[in-house]
């Protein structure tokens, strides 16, 4: 299984707004030079954000964004649900597949239980966590 790019840049996007301090708001513009992201695919990826309801304006046209909710009441699946209707590790498992050997494949199970597993993991890891996981990573790094 392999996340999107549009998913991880969603999550590190939503990161880099939530660890920012500025009432404004955090210009698209510094969200694309610090996660190095082109400024024109991150467009992309914060209309899909807005459009989820996880990012806004701060205030008028001229405003960086900021988060819609508290960053630990945005998970990483409400990102990654931004972006894809699914989690899917397998496509025999997806919602829209039919296939001629689900009634007697182990196998399918066996797929759903780590499907579930990953979801389960997207839903406990919250912007919070991303962000208390950063400011470690960053105290480590300047010692």
């Amino acid at each position: 299984m392999k996340f999107s790019t549009r998913t991880r840049y969603g999550l590190r996007t939503v990161l880099e707004i939530a660890l920012s301090k500025n009432d404004e708001g955090i210009y698209q513009k510094d969200i694309s030079k610090n996660q190095e992201i082109s400024y024109k695919y991150l467009d992309h990826i914060i209309n899909s954000l807005k459009v989820a309801g996880i990012v806004a304006k701060a205030g008028g046209k001229k405003s960086g964004y900021v988060l819609t909710r508290k960053p630990e009441e945005i998970t990483a699946f409400d990102v990654h649900n931004a972006f894809e209707p699914e989690v899917c590790v397998v496509d025999c498992i997806a919602l829209n597949y039919k296939c001629e050997r689900e009634n007697f494949c182990v196998m399918k199970d066996f797929w759903n239980g780590l499907n579930t597993q990953v979801i389960d993991y997207l839903k406990s890891k919250t912007i919070k966590d991303l962000m208390e996981e950063q400011q470690k990573k960053l105290n480590e790094n300047s010692k």
